[in-house]
């Protein structure tokens, strides 16, 4: 089995329907049954309906044991299909309108990340995320909030959300903050955005990554811009396709970007909701887009190089693959 490498995952876009059910019951929460499709998957009609279909979801959490069971369960489903390392987003904003405090989310996180490794050899990072639509000031308090407690897990910090409607750039003392602190730094851009949002990303904030960023394919002055500043792609077939950002596989530049230089990884997102895993998309790699199991041997060493790790943990995880 190759080993495999996962740098894009939203937290409370991994609950499994059956575990959101068990969590609804545990607190005593009529559970929104009605969004439940077949083979562990949820159901929705375009990019606003897959939004409210999230929240849904993610509103059944009510405590920090609650963000311990949705970490615990995905890394044992990763780990379950050969993942031997995951960096995962959860979002103080999700946590805070479900009245959970950053503390008791973050523990809860902290204690999943050591008994999945314990229990089934994963090691696994923290990258805190805030929410563009909810506006700057907001962004900028997730940014004071996370340096203000560090922790050796919490190794970077990102931003998702509408990024058609808010540009990267407006967002900068959010980043700055974090990046002064010593954190790496992501941002979703080039899946909705054209690629101006990628230049505007990589030119005015710190980051050494950006989610999806396959628009970038349309630029090649931007591919070589990539290339040159080392920012790498963590690109998310899965969801690109089942949101419309690309028909299908055939369309999709990941191939393309890769074979051009640029740093790309394999993600899946929010896999509940896009009826994908870790797993798939790395089949998908072999089988649609034909590349050997040596080709993503590759993939999963520049995921490990571009991975928000220590040395140490890196030089650990290439001895795995």
């Amino acid at each position: 089995m190759v080993a495999k490498v996962e740098l894009h995952l939203h937290l409370e876009g991994a609950i499994a329907p059956e575990l959101m059910l068990d969590i609804a019951g545990r607190n005593k929460i009529d559970a929104p049954r009605d969004i439940i499709g077949p083979n562990s998957t949820y159901i929705w009609q375009d990019f606003m309906d897959f939004l409210n279909v999230y929240d849904k979801a993610s509103q059944v959490l009510r405590t920090g044991e609650d963000y311990y069971a949705i970490t615990y369960d995905y890394l044992k489903r990763c780990a379950n299909e050969g993942a031997i390392y995951v960096e995962f987003m959860p979002s103080p904003d999700h946590a805070e309108l479900c009245g959970i405090s950053y503390d008791d989310m973050l523990a809860g996180c902290i204690k999943a990340i050591d008994d999945a490794k314990r229990d089934f050899n994963i090691d696994s990072r923290i990258i805190i995320t805030c929410v563009r639509h909810f506006g700057v000031e907001k962004c900028i308090k997730v940014a004071e909030e996370t340096v203000k407690r560090l922790h050796p897990y919490i190794v970077g910090f990102g931003m998702g959300g509408d990024e058609l409607g808010f540009p990267p750039g407006q967002f900068a003392k959010a980043y700055h903050i974090a990046h002064e602190a010593g954190l790496r730094c992501n941002v979703h851009a080039g899946e909705w955005g054209d690629t101006q949002s990628m230049w505007e990303a990589i030119d005015k904030l710190p980051v050494q990554r950006l989610g999806h960023g396959v628009r970038a394919i349309e630029d090649p002055n931007l591919i070589a811009a990539l290339i040159d500043r080392d920012i790498a792609l963590e690109v998310c077939p899965g969801s690109n396709i089942a949101l419309g950002v690309y028909n299908d596989f055939s369309e999709h530049p990941f191939v393309k970007l890769r074979d051009a230089g640029v740093k790309v990884s394999l993600s899946s997102d929010d896999p509940p909701f896009f009826n994908t895993t870790l797993g798939k998309e790395y089949e998908t790699a072999k089988n649609v887009f034909g590349l050997s199991e040596s080709e993503l041997n590759d993939i999963t060493h520049m995921a490990i190089d571009a991975s928000f790790a220590d040395d140490v943990l890196k030089e650990t995880l290439r001895g795995r693959v």
